[in-house]
């Protein structure tokens, strides 16, 4: 069981479409660190594209930004609404954590448990993973 709605990671359209075509909540998961080698640019026209392709789909996005605290101001300024961030010290991660209170959004610092869909096997396991319940509190 788990917390939330399910989490998968995806690495690009491809993989995003097979996600949302079920029609469930789900959590969108960018690769580990992407933010320092795609960008806050890519990942939110990734998304913006999927969000055109799928109008009624339930989904949040989080971008991985490492430990890059640059990179995550930039997500932050580009609109991300949630980043995760794993910060060298705490005054880095109250610096980073200000920021998004600022821009209405979130800082998250463990990775969610995923299915990542570069996995072998991982489109064949999507819709048992999408399936498996959410804990009730």
């Amino acid at each position: 069981m788990r917390a939330g709605p399910p989490a998968v990671t995806i690495h690009g359209l491809e993989d995003g479409d097979s996600v949302l075509r079920p029609g469930v909540p789900v959590m969108i998961l960018s690769a580990p660190g992407a933010a320092l080698y795609a960008g806050a640019g890519w990942w939110r026209a990734l998304i913006a594209e999927l969000r055109a392709r799928h109008p009624g789909a339930v989904f949040v996005d989080l971008l991985d930004c490492a430990d890059a605290p640059g990179r995550a101001a930039e997500a932050l300024r580009a609109g991300q609404k949630a980043i995760l961030f794993h910060a060298e010290t705490p005054a880095i991660l109250a610096a980073i954590q200000a920021m998004a209170e600022a821009c209405q959004a979130q800082v998250w610092t463990e990775r969610p448990e995923a299915l990542d869909m570069a996995e072998r096997g991982a489109a064949r396991r999507l819709a048992a993973w999408l399936a498996l319940p959410a804990c009730s509190g």
